[in-house]
């Protein structure tokens, strides 16, 4: 093992440096604990059994002989009991149905997927609604502006919903100006530090990225609105314009067909919860089947009684057979998560964990580096990407089911943010992550059992000053 590289890195886009000062802030909060009802489903080993998950192909509801052929097509391209295992369980746990009849494009990298969304928004006719953790005024941000001013000159309803937090060091007079040209723009969650409603939380953020153009097209993934993406990870992308400065590697998706009215659904539902502006806004047609995906639209509300996402995930690595390739850019797991990923190890699960090898803040990177040693123990098998910020957070599993979404394998994520992840079933986008995985693994370093044994001691202590702090990580 190489040795341990610097945890610098450019600009930070979840804000992680404001987390590290108001720290002390979050111990005066309400301590949640994470979900605990996994804890005795997860591990059962009950036979899978027959089961027709609640379907939609958006105008209805499938019948249960529908929506057992469904899976059942799915199922012949893999020998893993995965989905049975799964299904039968998440169906009393996770609320959303399944939905049929989508399309999706992975994005890989800034580049790529501001240039898809720009696009996007550019063919809009009816309405733009970009929900985003970070919305910047850099250069990003000024074409931004542009566009949607333009946008509803043509008459185009256009809202925006960035979060107070992430977006904080964005000048309100960037805001004004769009407010000014008819564009909704909307904080989520301000931070206020005097009147009733004072609140100095670094809780409770919204941490989603969801853009959803004329109910037609919709996004999401761990991509912000932030001149950090400017450039990609694996080479012909614009190159940093500071050459100390390192790309940034991340993920999107692009979705069509059904699926987009559940990312409108979860849009409306947060612009509501916050109180914003009512726009009046033209009626979209409604989405039309636009290909075989069969996907679910899955998200985390802090306030709520169990974390979906979270149930997902690691109901599917309980479930899991054959292959669990995972690459999450904060790695800070509770005990459950760290059970889960040994236990598929220790059963032959060929596990891989791709994480960062710097970050945008050092206390993450050593709270999940204080897990190495433990999980190289049972087996997994440990890579950090080099020459780029690892920021995405997608997971394949038996090349049957995959997830694209905001959420890491993190505290943060599992229960003090707003998130949302799409789980899509399937080998077709299960082949292309596997693909995305191996191009990520060409430029990582492994971490191996005996060179990590051999690392220094302020490595070590910082592991332990870390993991004490990883609650609010």
């Amino acid at each position: 093992m190489a040795a341990l590289p610097s945890h610098r890195a450019r600009a930070k886009p979840r804000k992680r440096l404001l987390l590290e000062l108001l720290a002390p802030l979050a111990l005066l909060g309400c301590a949640a604990t994470p979900p605990r009802v996994l804890e005795h489903v997860v591990s059962t080993g009950e036979a899978p059994r027959a089961v027709a998950p609640a379907t939609t192909d958006g105008k209805r509801m499938l019948a249960p002989k529908e929506a057992a052929a469904v899976i059942k097509r799915l199922e012949r391209h893999t020998t893993s009991e995965l989905l049975a295992r799964h299904l039968a369980l998440v169906e009393s746990h996770v609320q959303e149905p399944l939905i049929v009849g989508n399309r999706s494009t992975l994005l890989v990298d800034g580049p790529q997927t501001h240039a898809a969304m720009f696009e996007a928004m550019a063919l809009a006719r009816y309405s733009i609604e970009l929900q985003t953790y970070i919305l910047e005024a850099g250069e990003i941000g000024e074409r931004l502006a542009v566009l949607l001013e333009r946008k509803r000159r043509e008459g185009v309803s256009v809202r925006i919903l960035y979060d107070a937090v992430g977006s904080m060091r964005t000048p309100v007079e960037f805001f004004d100006r769009l407010k000014a040209s008819g564009i909704a723009a909307c904080a989520f969650n301000p931070v206020k530090a005097t009147g009733a409603n004072a609140s100095l939380t670094i809780n409770n953020r919204d941490h989603r990225k969801i853009l959803v153009v004329d109910r037609r097209l919709a996004f999401t993934g761990g991509i912000n609105i932030s001149s950090v993406y400017s450039s990609g990870s694996f080479g012909g992308s614009r190159p940093p314009a500071d050459p100390g400065e390192t790309g940034w590697r991340d993920t999107h998706i692009q979705l069509e067909g059904p699926v987009v009215d559940g990312m409108q659904a979860l849009f409306e539902s947060a612009w509501r919860s916050q109180q914003c502006p009512v726009v009046p806004t033209a009626k979209a047609p409604a989405p039309s089947r636009a290909g075989s995906e069969t996907m679910r639209v899955i998200a985390q509300d802090p306030a709520a009684e169990r974390n979906e996402v979270y149930i997902e995930v690691l109901s599917a690595l309980a479930h899991s057979e054959h292959k669990a390739w995972l690459t999450f850019g904060y790695f800070v797991p509770d005990p459950q998560t760290v059970a889960a990923i040994k236990q598929a190890a220790m059963r032959g699960v060929d596990i891989r964990l791709l994480v960062p090898s710097q970050s945008d803040v050092w206390l993450t990177l050593y709270a999940g580096r204080s897990h190495y040693a433990d999980l190289l123990a049972a087996g997994v098998r440990i890579f950090e990407r080099r020459d780029a910020v690892l920021h995405a957070k997608t997971a394949v599993i038996d090349g049957v089911w995959s997830t694209v979404g905001t959420s890491n394998l993190d505290w943060r994520s599992f229960v003090h943010n707003f998130e949302v992840n799409i789980v899509i079933l399937g080998a077709d986008m299960a082949n292309q992550l596997e693909a995305l995985f191996r191009r990520d693994l060409a430029a990582s370093e492994e971490i191996t059992a005996q060179a990590w044994a051999s690392r220094g001691l302020g490595s070590r202590l910082k592991e332990t000053f870390a993991r004490m702090w990883a609650y609010y990580l």
